[in-house]
């Protein structure tokens, strides 16, 4: 079977109740393509994102979730109540989590486990520093980063997103090259090669969604800053057919 491309926004800390007008909007779009589309607002406009995307294509997800179902864990969302406000899909591992939280690898395998558990699709990301792509070290990094943060077990199913975190809101871009190579990479390092979904996610825009996405191992995109206009995401959404 193919592999069906997914577009995917993430809203990061953006977006509130007077942007659900933005879901209306992009229920054309989606209708028309063949590729999933999905939107991962935060998690206080889940529920009401839910109820104005009720009979539309647009599917919704997650930014982050914690390992445990519930607990005594203040200010921390589960995966069951992702599920529970109308998420289909949950990112994991972000860079900006790796990052601004100090998430390892190992936490993040736990996350999806969790999600896994409640029956979200982790979209999980990996990712060098332009510091470790300098030093010739991406291909170690993002190896690394895939061996401790995939769930195992035959039935699992996730997506990958490859996020140089170089390319992301500095300026600079990665090349179709640079994209082509690392996305064969990492499906060499997946049990299930030829189904699992590998999404590119380094500031994707119009003027370069194309190119990337009619690349081999390229199965969709991880948006950021795009997704917040409609114009912008819904021509992503058109190059993916």
């Amino acid at each position: 079977m193919p592999r069906r491309m997914l577009i995917a926004g993430n809203w990061k800390m953006h977006g509130l109740r007077a942007d659900l007008g933005f879901f209306d909007s992009l229920a054309a779009p989606a209708a028309r393509s063949n590729a999933e589309v999905l939107i991962c607002p935060p998690a206080t406009l889940l529920a009401a994102a839910a109820e104005r995307c009720a009979g539309t294509d647009i599917l919704l997800g997650g930014q982050d979730c914690h390992t445990n179902a519930t607990g005594a864990h203040t200010g921390d969302v589960s995966a069951p109540m992702l599920k529970d406000a109308g998420a289909r899909y949950v990112i994991l591992g972000h860079s900006e989590r790796r990052s601004d939280h100090a998430e390892s690898s190992e936490l993040v395998c736990a996350k999806a486990d969790a999600a896994l558990a409640a029956g979200l699709t982790p979209i999980i990301c990996v990712g060098e520093t332009l510091e470790q792509r300098e030093a010739g070290e991406a291909f170690d990094v993002v190896g690394a980063q895939l061996s401790a943060s995939l769930p195992a077990g035959a039935g699992t199913e996730f997506v990958i997103a490859y996020e140089p975190v170089w390319a992301i809101g500095t300026g600079l871009t990665a090349s179709a090259e640079d994209v082509a190579r690392m996305h064969a990479f990492i499906r060499t390092r997946l049990s299930k090669p030829a189904s699992t979904r590998v999404i590119y996610g380094g500031s994707v825009k119009p003027g370069n969604a194309a190119e990337l996405m009619a690349l081999d191992d390229v199965d969709g995109a991880l948006v950021g800053g795009a997704s917040l206009d409609i114009d912008a995401f819904a021509a992503i959404i058109a190059t993916a057919g």
